[in-house]
């Protein structure tokens, strides 16, 4: 299972994969928007490689917080990977 497209860890998955992946937890996916552009991380160290940035209005769907990281899948470009918790606000 890809990684880059399918939100498991080690420690959680998305609880949407529960039928198809074996993880000590679960996390349903929290939507958030994306309110000022920022990196998609592949990991949650600052000086990791950016996947993709993700705009402005976009889906950021939050399955872990640590750390002043998100970690989860943004939307649009199908893609999992870490972004800044402050660019984040409640999905309405």
């Amino acid at each position: 299972m890809d990684p880059l497209h399918n939100a498991v860890r080690r420690d959680v998955a998305d609880i949407r994969l529960a039928e198809r992946v074996f993880a000590p937890h679960y996390a349903a996916p929290m939507p958030r928007r994306v309110v000022v552009e920022a990196a998609l991380l592949a990991t949650g160290d600052d000086d990791a490689a950016v996947l993709t940035m993700v705009r402005p209005g976009e889906i950021f769907e939050v399955l872990d917080l640590a750390g002043g990281k998100a970690w989860g899948i943004a939307v649009a470009q199908n893609l999992v990977g870490y972004l800044d918790d402050a660019a984040l606000e409640a999905a309405q």
